[in-house]
């Protein structure tokens, strides 16, 4: 019952996630080689991906349990969790959505955008801050 409940606080995380899946394997009309708009635009599109991606599982989080404090541990889920996406998505990429192209430097830009949000979540967070305003 308890993982139904923290589920629902995942709602936009899952829908999300649906979406990268739909958009990330889709057959794109062709580019000749220099990108949709520009050169290493797919990249900036992966790193915004899992940037989004990793602000929603970390929103949903923070909802879930009514705190804004995290355990390491739980950063490093977020972080196993969306490379494994990132990795999956390569390999359908690669095995199965042949027309498009698996490619290690999209995992990497999917993973600086994971760390882009871990680091914004642990940079903006002041927890003196939070204690103060419920005590």
């Amino acid at each position: 019952m308890n993982r139904a409940k923290e589920l629902k606080y995942q709602i936009w995380t899952i829908i999300w996630t649906v979406v990268i899946l739909i958009l990330c394997n889709i057959q794109m009309p062709a580019s000749n080689g220099t990108g949709f708009f520009f050169e290493g635009f797919d990249k900036m599109v992966h790193l915004g991906f899992f940037f989004v991606l990793t602000v929603l599982l970390l929103y949903g989080k923070i909802r879930y349990q009514h705190s804004y404090r995290f355990r390491s541990l739980t950063i490093f889920k977020i972080i196993l969790m969306t490379a494994a996406l990132g990795g999956a998505i390569e390999l359908l990429q690669w095995k199965i959505f042949t027309y498009r192209s698996a490619e290690w430097w999209d995992f990497t830009c999917d993973m600086f955008g994971v760390f882009m949000a871990v680091f914004s979540f642990l940079l903006l967070h002041k927890p003196h801050q939070h204690e103060k305003e419920h005590q």
